[in-house]
């Protein structure tokens, strides 16, 4: 294969990944108004193999977007309300007793984790015993109940909602469950002509109605394309800066990370970086990641990751402020 065959090859790979990125981005947005930023980081998680947190006010269309994904990739959808009395069985499953030619035996019942992509609502209102029920399945992709493992359909994609305003009655998620989520998107509230537009779609007879676009076989597809993407050895290195620079006790570190920082990110943030950067250039139809795509995803995947000393949340300071220094900072090589 010469070089010109192999690039015209990588030209129309890199085009079909786009034209359907473009497809799901219009039916998303037939629903969803405004969010572009949030709509394309939640692309990139799923395109990403990763999971996606939301945290925003209610009413801000977090649970219509999930919906909507499910809608254009004809996936399996399912909603959990997450509640304080909500135990680990009401998400994963559990046997029950049933009667087969004539004899009680025990059989499998599906709780709603088995669906391609699940909302898992104001997660943080249930105990930590039950978050930790998406551990699991969030990491390996698979749910043990009883001693037997079942494995989860691919795309297996969950995006939980938290709601950053009522925080009594609420339980913080663990670091460790927090480390399992590709990207922190932080919805904000929509522009005035946003609202319009909003009001238009919602208190007409006219309901827009999203339609499957691709199927999720493809995803899985464009899954594998993103991690054939290339990366030079200078951007990956600058990414790892990045990363160590988070760690206050390590040379790369800031003054905020010393000063505000009582653990930086783990690797799997920069595994998140590292694949985002890559979906990003494919999202502007290149076929190479520079460092403006690091520094672009850097703060939705590093900012849960960042656990503050004392100092820092006396003094309320923000993850992205830290993030923000330590992008300046890092020097290009």
């Amino acid at each position: 294969m010469t070089q010109a065959t192999l690039s015209r090859d990588v030209e129309g790979t890199v085009t079909s990944f786009m034209d359907d990125l473009r497809k799901l981005r219009e039916e998303i947005g037939k629903m969803i108004v405004g969010q572009e930023t949030i709509v394309e980081g939640v692309l990139t998680c799923l395109l990403g193999g990763g999971h996606a947190l939301l945290e925003g006010v209610p009413g801000l269309g977090k649970t219509m977007l999930v919906r909507t994904l499910a809608d254009t990739i004809h996936a399996n959808f399912s909603r959990v309300q997450f509640t304080p009395d909500l135990m680990p069985a009401d998400i994963v499953g559990t046997n029950v007793i049933t009667e087969q030619n004539g004899q009680k035996v025990f059989e499998f019942q599906k709780g709603p984790i088995f669906a391609n992509i699940v909302l898992a609502d104001e997660i943080n209102r249930a105990t930590p015993k039950t978050q930790s029920a998406l551990l699991e399945a969030m990491s390996e992709g698979s749910v043990t109940v009883a001693k037997q493992t079942y494995q989860l359909e691919k795309p297996f994609f969950v995006l939980a909602t938290q709601n950053p305003l009522e925080m009594e009655g609420t339980y913080p998620l663990p670091e460790a469950q927090l480390d399992r989520f590709f990207f922190k998107l932080v919805v904000e509230y929509p522009s005035k002509d946003n609202l319009h537009t909003i009001l238009d779609r919602t208190t007409t007879d006219e309901v827009p109605h999203p339609r499957a676009v691709i199927d999720k076989s493809r995803i899985m597809e464009m899954r594998e394309l993103v991690r054939k993407v290339p990366l030079a050895r200078q951007i990956q290195d600058y990414a790892v800066r990045v990363v160590l620079a988070t760690h206050p006790e390590n040379p790369e570190a800031t003054a905020m990370s010393k000063q505000f920082l009582r653990y930086g990110a783990s690797p799997r943030g920069l595994q998140a970086v590292i694949l985002a950067a890559k979906i990003r250039a494919l999202l502007q139809g290149r076929y190479a990641v520079s460092i403006d795509d690091i520094r672009g995803v850097a703060p939705p995947a590093l900012r849960h990751r960042l656990i503050m000393n004392f100092e820092g949340e006396a003094e309320g300071i923000k993850p992205d402020a830290i993030i923000g220094e330590i992008l300046k900072a890092t020097k290009e090589v």
